[in-house]
């Protein structure tokens, strides 16, 4: 292949064209990956269909795997404990690119970095065409979080490992799975899913996943739900919360739908003390109601979580490796297109009741 094939979303209502960009023309200061496969987030979603404001023209896809085809020429390309990469290894990495020194670098927040560069969320430029998840090829940026893919771990499995995934990690850190007895979750979506299957290998005795919809609760349970409840029946939530709890409310709630109703009902079922974890709510919806009297009275800690810290990409690799949940991982990426049909894959994400669905590149041979 002596070009690269790329994706061009130019905003909503338009649709996407493919274009192309020969390979000898790419700077060789940076890495390359050929990608093999790009899951669609729901942030893409809400790209496409407009909920969600992005620079255009832009590649989109952020949940790409793929292999090393080119190391940067500057030196050695090391993973995020390390240790060095070479050409052929299989690699997932973080959606964003942080310095390492301005302040939220050196404050834990790596994901706010104040010169962020996020992978498929950027203006495409001529001098880095590649940039997103839905092309052939993805130029990686000098200081990007990458991690070794274990010939274990399915390219499917792998995917959605560098933002649903990762994020979960990230938000079951901050929590501090290892003194949680008792967990609500809240939503059945992809993340809520994999909350449910990270929990149960964290040792989470109780394990409520609350959803609208019946058939998504029903795979939350394989995932390891001790309890499923659908979000309407409040009644049975309060049932459920009350009997993983010997009455006191759970030790933390996960919100991973977005839904303002949600946020409420989770915040009334904490027990003194407990913790709340917003994640679900990246795009815009309603004010919460919050009284604070509430909040002070009984300790409550409410946190916000976006993306996540590169250790977590490293963590959730680790999760896939151990095997309990990576094939019912796999198995939620419903249905794969070529590059050249990413049109037909975003309007199918868009209509059907899918967790994700996958956008895969040419089989080409990817020595250069």
């Amino acid at each position: 292949m002596t070009n690269a094939r790329y994706a061009l979303f130019s905003g909503p209502a338009r649709p996407l064209e493919i274009h192309q960009h020969p390979l000898d023309q790419l700077s060789a200061d940076e890495a390359l990956v050929n990608v093999s496969l790009c899951t669609l987030c729901g942030s893409d979603l809400h790209s496409y269909k407009g909920d969600r404001q992005v620079e255009c023209p832009t590649v989109l896809g952020h949940e790409m795997v793929g292999t090393l085809v080119r190391l940067p020429a500057a030196g050695p390309l090391l993973d995020v404990s390390g240790n060095p990469l070479n050409v052929g290894d299989r690699v997932v990495w973080s959606v964003t690119v942080h310095c390492g020194a301005c302040y939220f670098c050196q404050h834990g927040l790596p994901q706010k970095c104040s010169s962020l560069f996020k992978y498929g969320h950027q203006r495409h430029q001529p001098n880095r065409p590649l940039a997103g998840g839905l092309a052939d090829y993805c130029q990686l940026l000098s200081g990007s979080s990458l991690v070794k893919v274990p010939d274990s771990v399915s390219d499917m499995a792998a995917a959605p490992a560098s933002c649903a995934t990762a994020t979960v990690v990230g938000a079951c850190r901050r929590i501090g799975l290892e003194s949680v007895n008792s967990l609500l979750i809240l939503g059945a979506g992809m993340l809520g899913l994999t909350a449910a299957g990270y929990a149960r290998a964290a040792g989470v005795e109780q394990i409520i996943v609350v959803d609208m919809k019946p058939e998504r609760l029903d795979l939350a349970s394989r995932f390891g739900a001790t309890a499923t409840v659908v979000a309407t029946d409040h009644a049975t939530l309060q049932r459920e919360v009350a009997a993983a709890s010997d009455g006191r409310g759970v030790d933390a709630v996960l919100e991973l739908s977005g839904s303002t109703q949600a946020c409420q009902a989770g915040l009334q079922q904490l027990r003194i003390g407990g913790q709340m974890m917003l994640v679900g709510a990246v795009f815009s919806v309603d004010a919460l109601p919050l009284d604070p009297e509430f909040v002070v009275r009984r300790c409550l800690r409410i946190e916000g979580v976006h993306n996540y810290a590169p250790a977590d990409l490293q963590l959730a690799m680790d999760f896939l490796a151990d095997g309990s949940c990576q094939q019912l991982l796999a198995e939620l990426v419903d249905r794969q297109f070529p590059l050249l049909e990413v049109q037909q894959a975003f309007e199918w994400a868009a209509t059907q009741e899918c967790y994700r669905v996958g956008v895969q590149m040419s089989a080409d041979d990817v020595a250069l």
